[in-house]
């Protein structure tokens, strides 16, 4: 382990920017850029604006703002009052957003204007971002140290409830300049498509204005999607990005040269599959690929490793080498050190571990120990990940060694999801179970339910409930759940419950036109499923965003048509797709 220089804080990282590049952009979007010295001003008033209304160091300030330059405001004044930004998502269901909010103790919410009253029921004052132009010119600034907390991320919890984790400054600092990763330039222009719950964002923004880089935030995924991504990467200047791993591994499906104009492509939230790695690495992409690994309660990234076409040719890529720093120890279950090349549990140590949950000592503990080390004790994060190391010294992931499970590359735990579908009275029982691998894991619900429930109805209140990749793609209704000699839930009954129900033929009806069997072999393909009817719903099945993107362009190139995404998402049944894109041949089709 090499040791880091003092790292500092944030606004220090930003102001040392402000001073070397004042006139170099720093942010834009589709409406406005700010340069360094810009965005200074303006979030200089965002925090006399929050001081106004008493925050101060260590506050929280929950942040409820929509992806823009704006955003980037609200972070950085929120940071230079002293207080923490509570990130959530404002696509996030609002019970939801409430809970984050509430579970953080946020004392104030900075959010659009015109957005007041979606946060009306919640204590905190909430506060417009545009009356900070009341403030503009007089800079109050907090308290911040390095040990002060910067940041508030919510991930899935084991108890049914979402867990808060403290990230603070240097946690956040050692992250966007660590010497390990590729280093950015003030000439890079950094693609911004995170949400600010997600710690991808901590990239967007820190790693690119502690190198003096200019972060563009761009159009939601799928838009770049339909609109040709790799053109959309061109048309903004993009050099530098990091993407979820399942957004690579599915757009590099479609189109291998999608990030042909980037130097440097980071992945990182998933398991990288070895044929995206071979599809980028032999196509037009001369850049630079890095798979990295780490939970967000380690910043983001712990461990990182340049891909190589050998690496993309062998069955799973590594998560490579301890960042710059970092220490890690691979254990057994009780706590001894395993050979080199035999899978145990990883633990981390270094700059990133952040500070804990907050309002969890009792999970803190549990998460996050201090164990002997040569210099003294080390304070170290227990993954619940499984590796083994290579006779190289390059890591590679094996699994979890808990429950949780990654969906479309977000923590989740199954017992989450459980609980909140166990709030609705007619739900007497619900055990979630993870179905499929890598970008095709979903969630299955085994539910037992009042005959008044439908499962169409029980669905739809979990979507208005539960983040997206939270609801299950298939709910299956039982009279109750096995159980073991032991009064256990049986989960080897229930996988076996599930095998039989996939082979279940009752319901099927076979496809009648040309243009059903062409969706009925791509939806096969898409959901690797098989005897998909014409009566089946796409996201019924287990479909999802970016496979809705992925069938759109598969449709319009293999059959000639110009079917906007708009009609499908509204014929979302096969028979009523197959209908719509022959009314599209006939020039019938409405937007």
């Amino acid at each position: 382990m090499t040791t880091m220089p003092a790292v500092g804080t944030l606004t220090e990282l930003f102001s040392r920017s402000v001073e070397r590049y004042p006139d170099r952009p720093a942010v834009s979007d589709d409406t406005r850029t700010l340069t360094y010295a810009q965005l200074d001003r303006e979030s200089d008033a965002v925090s006399a604006l929050l001081r106004s209304h008493g925050v101060g160091t260590e506050d929280r300030v929950g942040l409820y703002v929509s992806r823009s330059v704006d955003l980037f405001v609200a972070v950085l004044g929120i940071l230079k009052s002293g207080a923490a930004y509570v990130a959530v998502d404002t696509r996030y269901p609002d019970t939801r957003r409430d809970l984050m909010l509430s579970r953080s103790g946020a004392k104030a919410i900075l959010t659009e204007a015109g957005w007041e009253d979606r946060l009306s029921a919640l204590s905190a004052t909430v506060i417009p971002l545009a009356d900070r132009a009341g403030f503009d010119g007089t800079p109050s600034e907090g308290i911040v140290e390095p040990s002060s907390a910067a940041s508030v991320l919510f991930t899935s919890g084991s108890s049914g409830e979402p867990k808060a984790i403290v990230l603070e400054h240097r946690n956040l600092v050692s992250f966007a300049r660590n010497p390990s990763l590729p280093t950015l330039e003030p000439e890079d222009r950094t693609g911004q498509i995170s949400s600010v719950s997600f710690d991808a964002f901590h990239f967007e923004i820190w790693s690119t204005f502690a190198h003096g880089a200019q972060s563009v935030v761009l159009p939601p995924v799928p838009d770049l999607l339909a609109a040709d991504f790799q053109r959309q990467m061109k048309k903004y200047g993009i050099t530098a990005m990091l993407v979820p791993t399942m957004v690579v591994n599915h757009v590099v499906r479609e189109d291998r040269d999608a990030f042909s104009s980037l130097r440097i492509l980071q992945a990182g939230g998933d398991v990288i599959l070895p044929s995206a790695c071979r599809a980028l690495l032999t196509g037009q992409f001369k850049g630079s690929l890095y798979n990295l690994y780490g939970p967000a309660e380690i910043t983001t990234a712990c461990t990182a490793h340049r891909v190589t076409l050998e690496d993309a040719e062998s069955d799973v890529i590594p998560i490579g080498r301890p960042l710059d720093g970092v220490s890690v120890r691979i254990l057994s279950p009780e706590l001894q050190p395993v050979p080199v090349g035999e899978i145990g549990e990883l633990f981390v140590s270094g700059p990133g571990v952040a500070r804990g949950y907050q309002d969890r000592a009792d999970l803190t503990d549990e998460r996050f120990l201090t164990l002997p080390a040569e210099n003294g004790d080390a304070r170290l994060y227990r993954t619940g990940d499984l590796v083994r190391e290579r006779e190289d010294g390059v890591l590679v992931f094996v699994g979890r060694a808990d429950n949780q499970v990654k969906i479309r590359g977000y923590r989740v735990e199954p017992g989450e999801v459980e609980r909140g579908l166990r709030r609705y009275p007619e739900v007497q029982e619900a055990v979630v179970l993870p179905d499929g691998e890598g970008n095709d894991r979903r969630l299955v619900a085994f539910v037992v339910i009042e005959d008044a429930l439908s499962v169409k109805e029980l669905r739809e209140r979990a979507e208005k409930d539960l983040p997206d990749f939270m609801v299950p793609s298939q709910f299956i209704v039982q009279s109750q759940i096995p159980a073991t000699a032991h009064g256990k839930r049986d989960l080897d009954a229930l996988r076996a419950l599930l095998a039989k129900h996939l082979e279940r033929e009752e319901a099927y009806a076979a496809p009648q036109t040309d243009t059903e069997r062409f969706l009925v072999s791509l939806w096969e393909n898409l959901l690797s499923t098989e005897r998909v009817g014409r009566d089946e719903d796409f996201f019924g099945l287990g479909g999802h965003s970016l496979l809705a993107f992925r069938m759109h362009h598969r449709i319009n190139r293999e059959l000639g048509v110009s079917l906007k995404f708009p009609v499908l998402l509204d014929n979302t049944v096969l028979k009523d797709l197959a209908a719509a894109i022959d009314a599209s041949r006939e020039g019938t089709e409405t937007a």
